[in-house]
């Protein structure tokens, strides 16, 4: 199912098959991971602040920033995870094998890497999943966003080579994650590069 909102302008996927009915109305507070170094040093922090109803992000995991790992399959917390808990939501702009479970949210377009609002995201910031109305959101206004915004976000900058011409040239989710110089013209609108 695809789930647009202002965390996920151009969209992003749920595979509800997978997913615990129980979390598809739910709001949480974001639990923000910046990286995938970030979700690695922290998740099984038992100092962590999280809850069963936090909603866990992971930011910059997307093709432009990481080349689109599977990675959006956001574990537990280990803490939660000895306490019973199999499932939350979880947000990245990540991919996951199509054999994993949960309430995962994945493909998360523009990705955070170019400007996305997921990368906008903060801890502690109220997110609303609702699979009725096809939505995802944070209770953040805005202009809130907007001031997020005036900063840089971490776009990779490779110098030369493949890593150069990637970086330039790869398209988002909703394209395939396809090179913008492989399309040809046509109607499609293509983000610029």
């Amino acid at each position: 199912m695809a789930l647009f909102g202002n965390i996920a302008p151009n969209g992003s996927v749920l595979k509800c098959a997978a997913a615990d009915e129980g979390l598809f109305e739910h709001v949480g507070d974001a639990v923000v991971f910046s990286s995938l170094t970030d979700l690695e040093t922290r998740i099984d922090d038992p100092q962590l602040k999280v809850t069963p109803d936090s909603v866990l992000i992971l930011q910059n995991a997307g093709a432009v920033a990481a080349g689109m790992p599977e990675a959006g399959y956001l574990p537990i917390p280990a803490k939660l995870a000895r306490a019973g808990v199999r499932d939350m939501v979880r947000i990245s702009d990540a991919r996951m094998s199509g054999t994993a479970f949960g309430t995962v949210i994945l493909h998360v377009s523009p990705e955070s890497a170019i400007g996305g609002p997921l990368g906008l995201i903060r801890t502690g910031d109220r997110i609303r999943l609702s699979v009725k109305e096809w939505r995802i959101d944070a209770f953040v206004s805005d202009e809130e966003l907007q001031n997020r915004r005036c900063g840089t976000y971490p776009k990779p900058n490779p110098v030369r080579g493949y890593a150069k011409l990637y970086a330039e040239s790869v398209l988002g989710p909703e394209f395939g994650c396809d090179f913008n110089f492989l399309r040809g013209s046509s109607s499609t609108t293509v983000p610029p590069s």
